[in-house]
């Protein structure tokens, strides 16, 4: 028994929430339901304080964005950019096939969907602005809370010397603390997942999992054109790397331990061997990019966390305008950063979407059954191109790797 990690014990909860809605039917909702408000309401407790205190700790890790230098601008701008293209990737994908249109799923959740002034996308920036941001922060005003905590962490950074590195030490114990708070909450997921798999099987059957593989189908496909098509070709054009699947070859050990752990700072050690031993990136750019890469370049998360917000959007039959889907990309994208590196971290990404555009948060239980496979494939996409960022920033930097001298081999 001590043997069994969480995972485990997520899918046992998973098999025996299914199992027991199926046979006890509508009964065992009076204590599922109980179960599964619990842990959706742990969860909502630690959105706020989690995001204000890593958001700001992130900033702060950065220095001042002064002393970042060519090389860091270049592997921001690199970040945001994949980001964004990746979570554009599952946007359209999760539109044009719709896998959870026509879902009969029954879900007692009430949506509050957040309306947009007059349909415009300025409206997204100007509701960014807090005119309180203790009131943002009780109303779990997500996009304000995320503004204020990196205008406050970029101000911190400016204060002298003294007051900087104390108020670094005290948001960065603060978001530790976060942490340990949020593995004992997931501790819990198994007793949630129970509850919430055994409602919907309760009342619902098993019409549920059709939709469920459509939306597995959807985010791996998405997944994988940004794995093969996107980079690949951002490779080829920004790195001047003519043939990219050997940089792929290249990082084969560190791509399945990104697979086989879903950790990506677990991963960080092998993928800086591989990229600076098998793809020849010195130790001068990979040591600045990889670890960056890591806290806050998830372009797997950042799509799957989109897909899910629209998927969940469908299965409700709310048809969401489009600026209230940029406001979910725009929420993807920040909220890939603020979280990442925390155990589960797009279980908690997705709540705080959820929030910020008025979706239940009782939808994160049909995801919950595919989110382990998912999270394997995702955290290698966010690895893949944390190693192709190091080449095309060591590419630009002029560096020669060793993808150039097998591309001078071929020409001989």
């Amino acid at each position: 028994m001590r043997k069994l990690t969480i995972t485990h014990w997520i899918f046992i909860g998973i098999i025996t929430g299914t199992a027991a809605g199926a046979v006890i039917g509508e009964p065992i909702v009076v204590i599922a339901e109980p179960m599964a408000e619990v842990f959706l309401r742990l969860l909502k407790m630690i959105i706020v304080p989690l995001i204000f205190t890593s958001i700001i700790s992130g900033v702060l890790g950065l220095g001042d964005g002064r002393h970042l230098g060519r090389l860091g601008a270049k592997t921001i701008i690199y970040y945001m950019t994949t980001s964004t293209i990746a979570i554009l990737t599952g946007l359209v994908l999760v539109n044009i096939i719709q896998p959870g249109v026509g879902a009969q799923i029954e879900l007692s959740g009430s949506p509050q969907i957040v309306e947009t002034e007059a349909k415009e996308l300025w409206y997204i920036f100007i509701r960014m602005i807090p005119t309180n941001p203790i009131q943002a922060m009780v109303e779990a005003d997500m996009l304000a809370v995320i503004f204020f905590s990196i205008l406050l962490g970029i101000f911190i950074t400016q204060l002298p010397e003294k007051g900087r590195l104390l108020l670094t030490d005290i948001f960065g114990y603060l978001f530790e603390a976060m942490m340990k708070l949020t593995q004992f909450i997931i501790y819990f997921a198994p007793i949630g997942v129970f509850g919430l798999i055994a409602k919907i099987t309760a009342t619902t059957g098993f019409s549920a999992f059709g939709s469920l593989l459509e939306f597995f189908l959807v985010v791996l496909a998405a997944l994988l054109f940004h794995a093969f098509i996107t980079l690949p070709i951002l490779m080829l054009i920004i790195g001047r790397i003519k043939k990219p699947y050997r940089h792929f070859r290249a990082m084969t050990q560190a791509l399945l331990t990104a697979f086989s752990t879903a950790s990506s700072n677990a991963t960080l050690p092998l993928t800086m061997e591989c990229v600076e031993k098998n793809s020849g990136v010195s130790n001068k750019t990979s040591s600045f990019v990889l670890p960056l890469g890591a806290t806050i370049n998830m372009d797997g998360t950042a799509l799957y966390e989109c897909v899910v917000a629209i998927f969940i959007a469908q299965v409700y039959g709310i048809e969401l305008t489009f600026a209230q889907q940029w406001l979910i990309v725009f929420t993807a994208l920040l909220t890939s950063i603020g979280v990442a590196g925390i155990p589960m971290a797009s279980l908690v990404a997705i709540t705080i979407i959820l929030k910020a555009v008025g979706l239940p948060l009782e939808g994160i239980g049909l995801i919950m059954i595919t989110d382990r496979i998912l999270d394997m494939c995702r955290t290698t996409v966010n690895v893949w191109s944390d190693s192709c960022g190091a080449v095309i920033i060591a590419r630009t930097e002029g560096e020669e790797t060793k993808l150039n001298e097998y591309q001078t081999m071929n020409k001989e």
